[in-house]
Parts: structure tokens; sequence; C-alpha cells
């Protein structure tokens, strides 16, 4: 499960933070994850609630915000939503849709005292 690593990846970050800006605890998380990131809400919601146990990050909330996927058609070369990667686009049905949107995973935000 790469959810793990990521959130490991995640509380480096914050804990990054931490050091430049001073805070000492993190009540809120506020993750983008893109739908073609390949990356499950609830499985980087447990993880993150394990890896954050003892720490700075302990009992914060982790709210995940979606962000759609996009593509462009090389067919078609149009901007389009795309749902899952190596799909069809969903304007002409060709191939392929180069993804442009929505693979992302970032910390968007933190709540902290």
């Amino acid at each position: 499960m790469h959810e793990m690593s990521l959130a490991i990846d995640i509380l480096r970050i914050i804990e990054d933070a931490a050091g430049e800006r001073g805070f000492r605890r993190v009540r809120t998380v506020i993750l983008e994850i893109g739908e073609l990131a390949a990356v499950e809400p609830e499985a980087i919601r447990f993880c993150f609630s394990s890896v954050s146990e003892g720490t700075l990050a302990d009992g914060a909330r982790l709210q995940v915000v979606q962000v759609a996927g996009q593509g462009l058609c090389f067919n078609c070369h149009q901007a389009v939503p795309l749902a899952a990667l190596y799909d069809p686009c969903p304007a002409c049905g060709g191939y392929p849709v180069n993804p442009t949107g929505g693979t992302e995973m970032r910390v968007r935000e933190l709540e902290v005292e």
C-alpha cells in the first residue's frame, strides 16, 4: 500500500513547516488529491492517522479535496474531463488523451496552533 509512504511524506512536510514557522500542533490538514493520482482517500486517512500518533499532528483531521481529472486529446485537440487514465476521449472517442490535471497530490493548507 503506497498510501503509507505518502502519509509519511505528508508528516515530513508538516514537520518541516513547523520547524520553519514555529507552530506546535496541527488541527487540520487539507490535502488535494487528483482523481487520476491512484491514491485512495480512505486509505490515506487511515495511514495518516497511524503515522501521526505521538507527533504534532496526532489527532489532526485530514480533509481530502478531490481534483477532477483533465486531459488533452491528441486526436481532436480538445481539453476534456478525464475519469481514468487511458480512457478514450469523451468528445471524439479517440486515443491517446494526455493527462493535464488531476494526477497531483499536495498539502494545500494546515490549520495549526
